[in-house]
């Protein structure tokens, strides 16, 4: 049996990120499971929470701050951590103190591979593979970094490779800076190359007799000076990426997360919305989508990535998923004070951008208080359109679906 909630970290986990997470858990078992309480002793394949940790995410089982925050998850029941046993070696990185008082919980021993080697992906495939079962299944990747200056590129094409060695197809949604994977004339000296990778990995896939599709927002894209040009039948050509990639507008890629195969990522989890023994739904009927929450982590004008959430945001709420955007964590400074920005200026204000497409049908925002306190802020009163939640409306928001919801599970993403 697989676990119904499914966490996938490999950026730092804060203090804050892991007390907050902390505080789901406990609403999901106190408040709304407590039944799960009575039953402390389940085997590891019954889970009810599975958290993967790989990259930097693993720094947070060692660090004197995080790890009292990891021992308090780790005491309710059914909540398991697998660990990337090869990114644990390369950091230099213990968890003995963890595994000495949780040895069922805490697993750093990977499944092996088709090619006999532990991998760590291949344990985050097949539980991929369990969590929704449509026939045929799909496991898509988003990837909003560029290759080289960060590892989620590899880790990325090395997910995607391992759903295909569990029979599944392939699909990346190439976002942001995470554009830059496909360009052509890849020649890194001293890293896998990835274009070269992406093009493997269809050739691998239609060996298999599987899908594998690639694509590219074109707004990324047009903003990076990919070169493109309409080939008269609605297709975006470029001249500047690897083969499989595909440059598409943002409502093309909106469609495919309309779709119920589970989806990954940098930072990312998949919440069970249905009760066990209900049936599967198929993959292309209508009013399954799963809703999207997205969480705004990073402060606005710093990089592109508030910006890029709420635009993610409102193509998906206009292709009819419900969508909720949730500012939390340093995310919350979108919404303190009174943003300017020069008249003649291309610059986005975010505060203006929230309020344009607040009221859009399938569209809500919601700001978290703790951070806002944490931060000695207050939102603006001109956010009128962000309601404020706690712990516990937080909590609902995941956990609670909506008499409306007809999907198997919905999708959260850490931006």
């Amino acid at each position: 049996m697989t676990s119904p909630n499914l966490f996938l970290f490999s950026s730092p986990l804060s203090p804050e990120r892991l007390t907050w997470l902390e505080e789901m858990i406990k609403y999901f078992f106190v408040k709304l499971n407590p039944e799960n309480l009575l039953h402390r002793t389940k085997p590891p394949g019954d889970a009810v929470f599975t958290l993967f940790l790989t990259g930097d995410a693993l720094y947070s089982l060692q660090d004197p701050q995080t790890l009292p925050l990891w021992e308090i998850i780790l005491s309710m029941p059914s909540v398991r951590i697998i660990c990337d046993l090869k990114e644990l070696d390369l950091r230099g990185i213990s968890i003995e103190r963890l595994k000495m008082k949780n040895p069922e919980q805490v697993i750093d021993r990977n499944s092996l591979a088709l090619n006999g080697q532990p991998s760590f992906w291949h344990d985050v495939a097949k539980a991929a593979r369990q969590h929704e079962q449509p026939v045929p299944s799909t496991v898509g990747y988003l990837q909003i970094e560029s290759p080289y200056m960060h590892s989620s590129a590899l880790a990325a094409v090395r997910c995607l490779t391992a759903a295909l060695e569990a029979h599944a197809s392939v699909e990346l949604y190439a976002y942001l800076d995470g554009i830059h994977c496909g360009h052509t004339g890849q020649q890194p000296a001293d890293a896998d190359n990835i274009g070269e990778a992406l093009t493997d990995l269809c050739e691998k896939a239609a060996k298999r007799r599987l899908s594998c599709q690639v694509f590219a927002c074109a707004r990324c894209a047009a903003a990076r000076g990919y070169a493109t040009w309409d080939n008269g039948q609605g297709l975006v050509i470029s001249a500047c990426t690897v083969k499989p990639f595909r440059i598409r507008q943002m409502d093309e890629i909106a469609e495919r997360f309309g779709h119920s195969h589970i989806i990954l990522g940098r930072d990312i989890a998949s919440i069970r919305t249905k009760k066990e023994g209900n049936s599967v739904f198929s993959l292309e009927e209508t009013g399954r989508s799963p809703p999207i929450t997205i969480l705004v982590t990073d402060s606005p004008y710093r990089t592109e990535k508030v910006y890029g959430a709420l635009t993610f945001g409102a193509a998906c709420a206009s292709h009819g998923i419900p969508t909720r955007i949730i500012f939390i964590e340093d995310g919350t400074y979108a919404l303190t004070g009174n943003h300017l920005v020069d008249k003649d200026s291309r610059f986005f204000n975010i505060q203006d951008v929230i309020n344009a497409v607040a009221g859009s049908r399938n569209l809500e925002f919601y700001s978290f208080l703790p951070s806002l306190h944490q931060r000695g802020n207050a939102k603006s009163p001109a956010m009128k359109a962000v309601l404020d939640i706690g712990i516990s409306e937080f909590g609902q928001l995941l956990f609670s679906p909506s008499k409306e919801s007809q999907a198997g599970h919905q999708r959260v993403i850490f931006f």
